[in-house]
């Protein structure tokens, strides 16, 4: 706490609820177009970000660089093709993801003549950036409860004691690597190259310098 930097979870408060909020009502958007209305009933079909922020989970991102959202419920037995529409669901978020920090790459190089580097604006939009392409790669690693398990799941279904053993300890092993990585400073997820290639290749590739 004594190393907590105020100013910067500030810069990084934008792109967060950005990126939480347009990543769940996505999962909500797609599983009611796939025939499912529980998220909708939750209240969960809106751009509201204090119906998609789980308390915990969010001040865990903004402290610790880890965190979460409230999971959007579905129902599987209401889904028109339940086999690929869970894998339509799953995908909406992430991609969703990767969308809005390309849009939000446009607009930066749109707007980065006009605005001098040591604006907070000029930090604040690029940590969006650099935010939403995060949460689109964490969210593939394939293990419960990302949105990637559900690509390596759906392989596992007609084994239901597989099945049910991957979802339950595979969520344990998450959470493990994860404080793992904290206590050990191990980089147990060896993602933050891949954010990086994205976030910049995709700079340079529409004219950032």
């Amino acid at each position: 706490m004594g190393n907590f930097d105020f100013t910067q979870a500030l810069i990084f408060l934008p792109g967060v609820i950005l990126g939480l909020t347009v990543h769940e009502s996505c999962h909500a958007l797609v599983a009611h177009l796939c025939g499912d209305s529980t998220a909708k009933e939750q209240g969960r079909l809106t751009l509201n970000p204090l119906k998609h922020i789980d308390p915990l989970g969010f001040l865990m991102l903004i402290f610790v660089g880890f965190g979460w959202a409230k999971p959007v419920q579905f129902n599987e037995q209401n889904l028109k093709n339940p086999k690929t529409d869970v894998i339509k669901i799953a995908l909406a978020g992430p991609l969703s993801n990767a969308l809005i920090a390309m849009i939000l790459s446009i607009l930066f190089v749109l707007l980065s003549s006009a605005i001098s580097a040591n604006l907070i604006i000029f930090q604040i939009f690029r940590s969006a950036i650099f935010i939403n392409w995060a949460l689109f790669v964490f969210n593939l690693i394939p293990l419960p409860p990302l949105d990637g398990s559900h690509l390596l799941l759906s392989q596992f279904k007609k084994y239901p004691v597989l099945y049910n053993g991957l979802y339950k300890y595979g969520s344990f092993l998450l959470f493990g690597l994860i404080i793992l990585s904290f206590a050990t400073k191990l980089n147990v997820f060896p993602i933050l190259p891949v954010i990086q290639f994205l976030g910049n290749g995709f700079l340079g590739l529409i004219g950032y310098r």
